[in-house]
C-alpha cells in the first residue's frame, strides 16, 4: 500500500477523505503525519498531539475486505489487529469495545472508520510517547512510520473476521468494568452480551460499534 507522509496535518482522516473525493488518491492508500492538531476522536472529540505519536489513516476498497466482516464492526477489526501489534511492545495493551486502545486502565488511542462510497477509511491515533491531557501513553520508542508499515503488512493479509472475533471474545471481558456512550447516555458494559457480528445486547437493545 502506498504511504504519503506529512510533517503536519489538521487530521489525517479528513485529509485522506478529501483527497479520495477529489480524485487525488485512490484506495488502497495511507497517510501519516508527524503532528496532528485537529484530529477526529470519538463523539467528535479532538485527538491531537506532537511528534513521536502515531497519527495515520488508510483507505481500503470494500471488495478487498474479508467477505465475513460485518462493516458495522470494522472498527473492532482494524483496532484489534493494531492491538496485537502493540502488545509486542507492551503486553498490557488491550482493546475496549469497540475502538479504544487501552494500557491497563488508561486510554492511549483509538480508531474511527468512515464509509465513502465503495471505500472504507480508517483513522488511528495512538500516544506512543507523549500523552494528551487525560490520556496515557505507551512510552515506546517505536517509530510511527515503522509501526504503520508493520500494521499494513499484517492488515493486507486480511485475516478473517471469524479469526479476529474469536480472539477478541476473550478480551472483551476486560471491557465489562467500563461504560460506553450510546445515544448520548453512558451505559455500563457489565451485563452486555457480545454478539458474533461484534454488536452488543444492552438492556435488550442491540448496539453496533460503527461510529
Amino acid at each position: 500500500m502506498e504511504i504519503h507522509s506529512f510533517h503536519r496535518l489538521p487530521s489525517t482522516q479528513t485529509y485522506l477523505v478529501e483527497a479520495l473525493q477529489n480524485g487525488e488518491f485512490s484506495a488502497p492508500v495511507a497517510v501519516i503525519a508527524e503532528e496532528q492538531y485537529a484530529g477526529i476522536g470519538s463523539r467528535d472529540n479532538r485527538w491531537e498531539g506532537e511528534r513521536g505519536n502515531f497519527f495515520a489513516s488508510f483507505a481500503i476498497k470494500l471488495a478487498d475486505l474479508p467477505d465475513d466482516l460485518p462493516l458495522s464492526s470494522a472498527s473492532i477489526y482494524f483496532s484489534f489487529i493494531m492491538k496485537k501489534i502493540l502488545c509486542t511492545y507492551n503486553e498490557k495493551v488491550w482493546l475496549k469495545w469497540p475502538n479504544d486502545l487501552y494500557l491497563e486502565d488508561d486510554k492511549i488511542g483509538g480508531t474511527i472508520t468512515k464509509k465513502i462510497e465503495d471505500t472504507l477509511v480508517c483513522g488511528m491515533g495512538i500516544n506512543l510517547k507523549k500523552n494528551q491531557i487525560g490520556y496515557s501513553a505507551l512510552q515506546s520508542d517505536v517509530s510511527p512510520r515503522f509501526l504503520l508499515e508493520k500494521y499494513l503488512d499484517v492488515l493486507e493479509k486480511y485475516p478473517k473476521w471469524k479469526q479476529i472475533f474469536s480472539e477478541y471474545q476473550v478480551e472483551f471481558e476486560l471491557s465489562r468494568r467500563f461504560s460506553v456512550h450510546i445515544e448520548n447516555r453512558r451505559k455500563s458494559l457489565y451485563n452486555a452480551r457480545l454478539c458474533e457480528d461484534g454488536s452488543l445486547l444492552i438492556d435488550g437493545k442491540k448496539v453496533f460499534s460503527s461510529r
